[in-house]
C-alpha cells in the first residue's frame, strides 16, 4: 500500500480504524496488519471527506479595494465596483489570483470547488483564464465552472450569445441572475433562456436567485416550476434565495413543497449573506440568509458556499469552509448537537451531492480524497476551526499543517476539551 492512516476516527464511525490507500483509492478500512512506506498516526483525530465549496467567485477573488472599497456594504455597490475592475482584467491577472486562492483552500481542506465566472465580457477573458486554471490545478482540486452573467442575460448586450459561447468554450454549468435583470419579465425570460441552454448542451443549472431583501422577489418559484415541467429534477441549484428570509411563513412552506418536487438543491452563503443582507433596514435588521434549518428539515439538499474572499462583496476571509460553517450555524440558529452535524454535512456531503461528485466519502473503493483534522469530531472541528493536518488528493499528500501551540506563564495549554463531542 502507498499510505496507511492508523488510529483514525472516521466520520460516521464509532471505533478507531486504519485506512489503507493504494493507487489513488481507499482499499481497506479496519485493522491493517501490513505496513506501508508512508504511515500516518491519526491518534484518534477525525478523518473526513474533504470540504466542498459549491459557490465561489474565483475570477473576482483577492481584488478587495481595487479600484475602490465597498463603503455601503451592499450587493449593488459590489457589482458596480466589480464592473469597473473587470475592465482591467487580464488573463494572467485572473489566473494568478485564482491559483493563489486555490492554494489557500487546499491548505484548509477543500478539494472540490464550483466557481461562478462572469461572462458579461465580449472577450470572455476571465472564462478563458479559468478554463486553463482548471486544467493546471487538477492534481490539487476538482473544479467546476459556472457560466455566470453578472450583469444579466437579457439586460446585457448580447448576453445570450455570450452565455452560449462560454458553454461552447468549456463552461460546465449554466448560471443566471434573474433578480438583477431590468424587469420581472426580463428575469422570467432569462430563466427560460437558462433552461433552453442547459437542455441544449446537457448541462446542470446553478442560478443566483432572489439575492435581495425584497419579499416580492419570487423568481425561485418560477425556476422550481420550470424544473418540474422540463423534467430537469435534481439538476438545478438555487443559490442564495435571501429573499426567502423575508417571505411570510405560509408562502415559504408552500414553496418548500415545490422545491421538494423539483428536487431543487439550495446553496446559502453565510459570510456574504449576513454581510450584504439587511443593509437597507433600520432596526430590527434582517439576517439575510435563507431558511437553511427549515429547508434541511423539509428534506431539501442544502450546501454552504464561501462565495467571496477579499473582493468587492466581502473584504475578509481566509478561504476556510469551517469558518463558513461556524457563521452558518450561528445565523441559522442551528446550535443543537445534531444540527451542528447537519451544518458540517452542508460543507461536505450535501455540497458533493449537488455538484454530482462521484466516489465521495471514506469508503472502500472510493477515491482517496480525504483530510485529517486536529480534532476528534466534526463539532469540535467547527468550534475550533481546527487545523487540517493532512490533505490527501488521489492518494497523495498535497498539504500538511503543523498545529500552533499556546503558552501561559510558560505552561502549554490546549483549547481542546477531552471527552466533549467525541
Amino acid at each position: 500500500m502507498d499510505i496507511i492512516i492508523r488510529n483514525a476516527k472516521i466520520i460516521g464511525r464509532t471505533n478507531l480504524n486504519d485506512i489503507g490507500i493504494d493507487n489513488g483509492k481507499i482499499v481497506k478500512i479496519g485493522e491493517i496488519s501490513e505496513f506501508a512506506n508512508n504511515e500516518i498516526d491519526a491518534k484518534g483525530k477525525l478523518v473526513s471527506p474533504p470540504f466542498v465549496d459549491p459557490h465561489v467567485h474565483l475570477d473576482a477573488i483577492l481584488t478587495v479595494g481595487n479600484p475602490s472599497y465597498n463603503m455601503s456594504g451592499t450587493l449593488w455597490e459590489g457589482i458596480r465596483i466589480w464592473s469597473e475592475r473587470k475592465k482591467k482584467l487580464t488573463y494572467e491577472d485572473v489566473k494568478n489570483r485564482a491559483k493563489e486562492a486555490i492554494k489557500w483552500a487546499v491548505a484548509k481542506g477543500t478539494l472540490k470547488i464550483r466557481t461562478h465566472v462572469d461572462v458579461c465580457d465580449p472577450e470572455l477573458v476571465a472564462l478563458k483564464a479559468m478554463i486553463d486554471v482548471k486544467k493546471e490545478v487538477k492534481d490539487l482540486i476538482d473544479l467546476q465552472i459556472v457560466s455566470f452573467p453578472q450583469e444579466g442575460i437579457v439586460s446585457f448586450p448580447n448576453g445570450e450569445k455570450l452565455m452560449e459561447k462560454s458553454l461552447e468554450l468549456g463552461a460546465d454549468i449554466v448560471g443566471g441572475i434573474p433578480h438583477y435583470e431590468f424587469s420581472r419579465n426580463d428575469g422570467i425570460e432569462s430563466i427560460d433562456i437558462i433552461m433552453k441552454l442547459a437542455k441544449k448542451y446537457d448541462k446542470d443549472i446553478d442560478v443566483h436567485i432572489d439575492e435581495i431583501d425584497d419579499e416580492q422577489s419570487r423568481f425561485v418559484e418560477y425556476l422550481a416550476s420550470k424544473t418540474i415541467k422540463e423534467n430537469y429534477q435534481g439538476r438545478v441549484t438555487a443559490s442564495h434565495i435571501t429573499a426567502m428570509h423575508s417571505y411570510n411563513n405560509a408562502y415559504a412552506n408552500k414553496l418548500m413543497g415545490v422545491f421538494k418536487k423539483a428536487q431543487l438543491n439550495v446553496i446559502a452563503n453565510p459570510l456574504d449573506n449576513i454581510a450584504l443582507g439587511g443593509r437597507f433596514d433600520n432596526y430590527p435588521i434582517r439576517r439575510g440568509m435563507t431558511r437553511v434549518k427549515e429547508l434541511l428539515n423539509y428534506g431539501i439538499n442544502v450546501g454552504l458556499g464561501h462565495d467571496s474572499v477579499m473582493d468587492p462583496w466581502y473584504p475578509l476571509g481566509k478561504y476556510s469552509m469551517l469558518q463558513v460553517a461556524f457563521m452558518g450555524l450561528n445565523i441559522g440558529h442551528m446550535t443543537g448537537y445534531e444540527e451542528i452535524k447537519q451544518i458540517y454535512n452542508a460543507i461536505t456531503y450535501n455540497s458533493a451531492k449537488l455538484m454530482n461528485i462521484k466516489d465521495y466519502g471514506i469508503e472502500e473503493g472510493n477515491a482517496a480524497d480525504l483530510i485529517i483534522l486536529n480534532s476528534p469530531s466534526e463539532i469540535e472541528a467547527i468550534r475550533l476551526e481546527s487545523e487540517v493536518l493532512y490533505v490527501i488528493k488521489n492518494g497523495k499528500i498535497v498539504s500538511k499543517t503543523y498545529p500552533s501551540k499556546s503558552y501561559v506563564y510558560n505552561e502549554e495549554i490546549s483549547f481542546r476539551v477531552s471527552g466533549i463531542y467525541e
